[in-house]
């Protein structure tokens, strides 16, 4: 959110502006007349925010008559019938301060409808007026006007972070063991994990003191109502999208390695934990064809929605000898025979190799191991 004035930053307003009058020997002249009128927005004019967007709404007003010296100015909001002497935030006008106006996001609009108490997915109103001030001597305008402002669903706020924790997880209850999820765009987190008996709640941090939140019929919401879980532990991929506040879970079954030039699977990894499939011991024999010996591989996930491909970024890819880690980065591709494979070492033709996809917040990726 923009900057918000503090009783410390008018002080230090005050002692620059002091200090500069101190030089030239004249008492500081604090006389200034209120803002008189506000241009934009229209009373009662009604924004749909979109915080997801780069959408702002224009504040101006008329700027203030001023003897001499530098006159500041902040928007201060409250909710509707609310005194402006307790507002729910002041922001600095645009330049600092100094400019008649105020460019604000839908983004810090939505924050402060949040903070007024409007919820998501729905309508409110705030009150707004501009206080120019000069040193220690603030004004607030003699007006005011009123704005209509509908919040989408979502959060105001995105946590940073984001753990899974509670009976139900692989780290239990013990909060420094609770089980991180992978950060994919702003506000929305994916993990590959399980699940057993028990019960579960997300959290901004593995120690006391942070956000909680939970799931109810599908929706994110704040607070810490565990879910519970039942039935026989299961590997899931869980996806939570703070900026619509809804999730998504899906049953991984396994992971089949692919081999493109027989068209199958060839081995298969099953979930170990922490994010973690393994296949122990795979026979691999590469195809021979006329012109040489085939060795390109992906991989499918078989959930519980249906199957799924995971593979190289690069369309046509390389051998994997002295590659960086990146080659080995799993990515969501197509399922054609023959596109986005990796290649096996070449010592792996006619040998049992050991696979581990690693599907965990640091990265989306696997490694190959000639037994």
């Amino acid at each position: 959110m923009r900057k918000i004035v503090t009783p410390a930053c008018v002080l230090l307003l005050v002692m620059i502006i002091t200090g500069s009058c101190k030089k030239d020997g004249r008492p500081l002249n604090l006389n200034l007349s209120p803002v008189g009128a506000l241009a934009t927005p229209n009373d009662n004019a009604d924004v749909k925010l979109d915080p997801t967007s780069s959408a702002t709404v224009l504040f101006k007003w008329d700027a203030v008559a001023s003897e001499e010296g530098l006159v500041l100015y902040e928007v201060a909001f409250v909710k509707e019938g609310g005194d402006f002497s307790k507002p729910v935030t002041k922001v600095l006008s645009d330049g600092a301060g100094v400019q008649s106006q105020l460019t604000i996001t839908h983004k810090d609009l939505n924050k402060i409808a949040n903070a007024a108490g409007i919820a998501a997915s729905s309508a409110g109103k705030l009150k707004w007026t501009v206080i120019a001030s000069k040193g220690a001597n603030a004004k607030p305008a003699s007006v005011s006007r009123t704005l209509q402002l509908e919040r989408p669903a979502g959060f105001a706020e995105n946590p940073v972070d984001l753990y899974i924790t509670g009976s139900a997880t692989e780290g239990g209850t013990d909060l420094s063991k609770a089980v991180k999820l992978k950060k994919t765009e702003e506000g929305m987190f994916e993990v590959y994990t399980s699940l057993k008996d028990g019960q579960y709640i997300l959290t901004d941090k593995n120690a006391e003191g942070g956000k909680t939140y939970y799931v109810d019929n599908g929706i994110i919401k704040e607070g810490n109502t565990p879910v519970t879980v039942s039935g026989a532990v299961k590997s899931y991929r869980l996806n939570y999208d703070f900026t619509s506040a809804t999730t998504k879970s899906v049953a991984i079954n396994s992971i089949g390695l692919y081999m493109s030039a027989y068209a199958t699977e060839i081995g298969t990894l099953n979930y170990k934990g922490d994010g973690v499939f393994e296949a122990a011991d795979v026979p691999v024999e590469f195809y021979q064809f006329s012109w040489g010996r085939d060795e390109r591989y992906k991989f499918i996930l078989h959930t519980a929605a249906g199957n799924e491909y995971m593979g190289s970024e690069k369309q046509d890819n390389v051998s994997p000898g002295g590659q960086p880690a990146s080659y080995f980065y799993l990515w969501p591709v197509n399922n054609d025979q023959w596109q986005f494979t990796y290649k096996f070492d070449p010592s792996a033709d006619r040998k049992h190799v050991k696979v581990d996809v690693m599907l965990q917040p640091s990265a989306y990726t696997h490694k190959v191991t000639v037994l």
